[in-house]
C-alpha cells in the first residue's frame, strides 16, 4: 500500500474511532476503576445511603500506600509572560527529556503531567526523596551552561501515606494535597519540602537534617530539607 491509501485507512481508522467514543454511555468512556469510584460516589450522595460502608468498599477498592512527589518550575509564569508561549513549550520539553528518564530509574510512575508540573509516584519513600535529589541535581549541573530565562528552576513536594490510587489515571488524599502545596506553592527554587509523614519514613537517614516550616493542610508538620544536602544513591 502506498503512503497515500495509508494516510486514508488512518483517516477511515479515526473516523470510525470517533463514531464508536460518541455511542458509548459516560460509564463506557471512563475507565472500569474511574468508573467504579464515581458510581459508589453517586450512590453515597443518596438521602439513605450507608456512607460508612460505601467508604470503607471506596478504601478496598482503591486504598494504597505511595510516596507522592509534586514538582514544579519556579518563576514559570512570569518567564512566560516575558518569552512567549514558545519559550514554554521549549521549557517544558527539555524538564521532560531531562527528568523522566530520572524518575524511571527510581521505579516512579508518572501520573500526571500539567503544564510545568509532574504529579509522581513510588511506592518506597526513600527512592522518592533520593530521587527529587537527583532531579535536583541534575537541574543545577544544565542550568550552569544556561542563560537565565532557560534555566530548569526545580521545586518540589514530597508526601506519603495512604491514598486512593484510581487506576494510572488518578490519586486522591490527604499527602497527595500536602505534596502539592509543597511543591507548587510554598517551595522555592531547588527546595524539596517533605511532609511529617515523609521525615518519619526517612529517620533511618541520620545523615539528613529537616528544618520546620508552617504547617500545611494535609499534614502535621511540614519540613524543608536542606538544600545543600546530596544523597549518595542519587548520584549513580
Amino acid at each position: 500500500m502506498g503512503s497515500a491509501g495509508w494516510a486514508l485507512l488512518g483517516l477511515a481508522i479515526a473516523s470510525e474511532m470517533r463514531a464508536i467514543i460518541a455511542g458509548m454511555s459516560s460509564n463506557e468512556r471512563l475507565g472500569a476503576s474511574e468508573a467504579k469510584l464515581w458510581a459508589l460516589v453517586e450512590e453515597r450522595t443518596h438521602h439513605d445511603a450507608d456512607t460508612v460502608d460505601i467508604d470503607r468498599r471506596i478504601w478496598e477498592l482503591f486504598g494504597e500506600k505511595w510516596a507522592i512527589v509534586f514538582t514544579d518550575l519556579s518563576g514559570f509564569s512570569r518567564r512566560t509572560a516575558e518569552f512567549g508561549i514558545i519559550h514554554f513549550l521549549q521549557v517544558i520539553h527539555e524538564q521532560r527529556k531531562l527528568l523522566l528518564p530520572i524518575v524511571e530509574r527510581f521505579d516512579g510512575l508518572l501520573v500526571k503531567a500539567e503544564a510545568d508540573s509532574f504529579l509522581l509516584l513510588f511506592r518506597n519513600p526513600v527512592r522518592a526523596f533520593d530521587c527529587a535529589v537527583a532531579m535536583r541535581r541534575a537541574c543545577r549541573q544544565v542550568n550552569e551552561r544556561r542563560r537565565p530565562e532557560e534555566q530548569i528552576l526545580l521545586c518540589q513536594g514530597i508526601g506519603y501515606g495512604d491514598v486512593l490510587k484510581i487506576g494510572d489515571q488518578d490519586v486522591w488524599g490527604r499527602e497527595v494535597n500536602a505534596a502539592s502545596k509543597l511543591g507548587e506553592d510554598t517551595a522555592a527554587s531547588y527546595e524539596i519540602l517533605v511532609t511529617d509523614a515523609v521525615r518519619v519514613a526517612l529517620a533511618a537517614r541520620t545523615e539528613l537534617e529537616f528544618e520546620s516550616i508552617d504547617e500545611v493542610v494535609g499534614s502535621v508538620a511540614a519540613f524543608r530539607v536542606l538544600p545543600e544536602y546530596e544523597s549518595p544513591s542519587s548520584l549513580r
